[in-house]
């Protein structure tokens, strides 16, 4: 019985491995598409000079993880991350998290729950939308909540073995409004700067997403792996028991039969 239920274990292994597989060719030819999207949406920080402000008083911090499991430490790592990052910033600062992906959430709940100021589940469930990101920069930007320093934590895709947790700066309306380099512009109000810093947040989220994707699936398919292997061998060591056992059976049976027979004659 046990070794019946390994093999079916092992069967639905194989076949998330397979659905992973599909699943990671589609989320990595999405990234490619949107590669750009990475440094256009660090431009700000990068080109225009806008300045990000460590010792700021209130500060945000972004996590971007999914609603599925079974792929190794992927979301884990990232809460280890935000608990990392909290811990080295001094009492005086205020920083609010932001956890897409309701695996991220349980697991930060439990301990930073008076600090999460925005969540999102049904995030992982299918690739990445433009839709979903701008969602979750709305509600960032209708909590009222003014941060000096953002910060986006995700895992960053480098290849199908290999991810790790990155960060990026996330600027605020407060800061391109206060920064002179804008001033250089024609036709900037605060309304036109409210809604590029919005559009600029969607798209930091949604490159994040992008990446998360191509970083989970490719993590589920070495999860997945790993488990099949395991169960291989576990199948063996109990056919090998099992085989073992119906060997003694079978030769305790023979002997009190040849003994029976020996006392008779």
């Amino acid at each position: 019985m046990r070794k019946k239920s390994v093999q079916s274990i092992e069967k639905i292994t194989k076949s998330m491995k397979m659905v992973s597989a599909a699943k990671f060719a589609r989320a990595e030819r999405a990234l490619k598409e949107a590669i750009a999207i990475g440094p256009s949406s660090t431009v700000a920080t990068d080109k225009a000079g806008v300045e990000v402000d460590d010792a700021a008083e209130n500060q945000l911090l972004i996590a971007v993880s999914s609603d599925r499991g079974l792929c190794g430490g992927i979301h884990s790592g990232i809460c280890r991350n935000i608990r990392a990052h909290l811990a080295a910033q001094p009492d005086s600062v205020n920083t609010k998290l932001v956890l897409v992906g309701d695996r991220a959430r349980g697991i930060m709940a439990r301990t930073h729950t008076d600090s999460i100021l925005v969540s999102a589940a049904g995030i992982g469930k299918g690739p990445p939308t433009f839709s979903e990101a701008s969602e979750i920069a709305k509600e960032i930007t209708n909590s009222g909540f003014e941060y000096g320093k953002g910060t986006l934590l995700y895992n960053h895709f480098k290849n199908a073995g290999s991810y790790n947790v990155t960060a990026r700066a996330v600027v605020g309306a407060s800061q391109l409004a206060a920064s002179e380099s804008l001033s250089n512009y024609e036709d900037i109000d605060d309304d036109g700067v409210m809604n590029y810093a919005e559009f600029n947040l969607a798209n930091n989220i949604f490159y994040s997403m992008l990446q998360g994707a191509a970083s989970e699936q490719s993590a589920r398919m070495a999860a997945m792996e790993n488990a099949s292997s395991n169960a291989g061998e576990m199948i063996e060591k109990l056919q090998i028991q099992y085989n073992r056992t119906r060997q003694a059976v079978v030769t305790t049976e023979l002997i009190e039969i040849i003994s029976g027979a020996a006392a008779l004659e």
